[in-house]
């Protein structure tokens, strides 16, 4: 291996998803040195595995669920020919790939220099890049540029280091994926053409989309939870609602089931279930798609160089959340490497980057409040929610008021009509808000008043006095806060 001379930049971004190019495009606009490593692509898991192909993907699936209703509700003799999947592909590559250009438009616009390689560290400020690519980007540093084909490039930041290398699907033992029949939420979408039948395993919010998406192809989807509920991590009542919404589909949900083993076939896989019930069932499907979670990645960082350890998850713990900073000074973490209360979503990582961007700056920066940060699921129909559901609320030692109702209480949740419903969990007697819940079509859109409900610590009074348009889906969400606050036309 080649020596090389060491860079001194200002900071060195380990990790090129939405919290590391995040910290990274923020750190530059503060007038910092930057350095961006990435081994694969910026933009990372959300940009071309995760968020973006899949919701490319779910619009496509709210396309064809349109067409179906427009037949058999609403009278219009429209009719689904096929879905073409080399086209439908396209396009979902075309939208990753404008998005993924415009991320590397904005990292040279703002001055960062990008890296391609392998990141480890060497020690508490110090890293070094191998198998360094020899396209790497390196903007204003010719010198540097000029090295980007050598063996290895080393790197000593004078103000910190950040960890930003994303998470992997988790997988159960012995189910190997092989991206055709067994498949991971990564591969999902990348794998061979439309299946007749799909085995999702994990009732989150990645399983739920996921089985969302192939019922709405035309696949006869079972979606197996181990918890007694799907989205276990959101209100009981979102579950209800989202389960009830999915079975109407056709979507065979089984809560409180696990999977005992699974065979694969030629034609596909056989897998054997234990039901709530405690009876055993065989489900064979042409693929089984895998979605219980993911795992951080801090293989090959060599983090007790640095003198850090990960916990018995594999996280990164910060021993100061406001600021994200290690145990070690200098060393800060963002994204799907941070444990609980962070929340493993590109939102929450983008937040994550500016604080520690700005902290790294010398500037002052509001923690991230993770309690006011929202959580959507992209399935028909849709999840959203922020804050406190009511068990949660209840498990604190608050004493709280609920209001709720439901989407086809008004017209436009009738025009709809795919049910759903608004939940409102505030503190007893008129008290701040702690939080929302929404169920129904269109809801992610909606979701952002919610936010801004609770972030602020408004109280139901706060909220009732603003008056929202009608006919809308929003409306119902006006109406739970009159009614909190003593003023509601139709109260429940």
């Amino acid at each position: 291996m080649s020596t090389e001379a060491t860079h001194t930049p200002d900071v060195v971004v380990i990790g090129g998803g939405t919290g590391g190019y995040s910290t990274a495009l923020r750190a530059a606009a503060l007038g910092l040195d930057v350095v961006l490593v990435e081994r694969d692509k910026v933009g990372g898991t959300c940009l071309h595995r995760g968020c973006i192909p899949s919701k490319a993907m779910l619009h496509a699936a709210e396309l064809v669920d349109g067409i179906v209703e427009a037949r058999e509700r609403w009278g219009v003799k429209a009719t689904l020919e096929s879905v073409d999947w080399p086209a439908l592909v396209a396009t979902r590559d075309d939208i990753v790939a404008r998005n993924h250009k415009g991320v590397e438009a904005h990292l040279a616009h703002a001055g960062v220099r990008v890296v391609r390689g392998s990141a480890r560290l060497t020690g508490a400020r110090t890293v070094r890049v191998e198998s360094v690519q020899a396209d790497s980007t390196l903007a204003h540093a010719d010198a540097v540029h000029a090295e980007s084909a050598r063996d290895a490039l080393d790197f000593t930041a004078r103000r910190g280091i950040v960890l930003a290398t994303g998470s992997r699907p988790r997988t159960l033992p012995g189910l190997v994926p092989d991206g055709r029949r067994v498949v991971t939420s990564d591969d999902a979408l990348f794998a061979p053409g439309l299946p007749g039948s799909v085995l999702v395993l994990g009732g989150g919010a990645i399983g739920a989309e996921y089985a969302s998406f192939h019922r709405s192809m035309g696949a006869e989807v079972t979606l197996v939870e181990a918890d007694d509920r799907i989205v276990p991590l959101e209100d009981a009542d979102v579950s209800r609602h989202l389960t009830r919404g999915l079975r109407k589909r056709g979507v065979d949900v089984q809560a409180g089931a696990r999977l005992l083993d699974a065979e694969v076939l030629e034609n596909g896989v056989r897998a054997r279930v234990r039901t709530a019930r405690g009876e055993t069932r065989t489900v064979e499907a042409e693929r089984l798609l895998v979605a219980v979670g993911r795992a951080p990645v801090t293989e090959g960082l060599d983090l007790a160089a640095a003198g850090l350890t990960t916990d018995e998850r594999g996280f990164v713990v910060p021993a100061d959340w406001s600021r994200l900073e290690t145990a070690v000074p200098g060393i800060h973490v963002v994204g799907d490497l941070l444990p609980p209360p962070s929340l493993g979503l590109a939102h929450a990582s983008f937040a994550e980057g500016l604080l520690v961007a700005e902290t790294l700056a010398g500037l002052p920066s509001a923690p991230v409040d993770y309690a006011a940060v929202p959580r959507v699921t992209y399935s028909s129909p849709q999840t959203a929610s922020v804050g406190l559901g009511e068990a949660e609320a209840r498990a604190r030692g608050h004493e709280v008021d609920v209001g709720t109702m439901p989407l086809t209480a008004v017209a436009k949740g009738m025009v709809h009509g795919q049910g759903g419903m608004v939940k409102v969990v505030a503190e007893a007697g008129g008290g701040q808000v702690l939080g929302v819940h929404l169920v129904g079509p269109n809801v992610s859109e909606m979701i952002a008043e919610s936010q801004l409900i609770v972030g602020w610590d408004a109280q139901p009074s706060d909220v009732a006095r603003h008056v929202h348009a009608h006919p809308t889906l929003s409306e119902a969400v006006g109406e739970v806060f009159l009614t909190l606050a003593g003023r509601g036309l139709h109260q429940q």
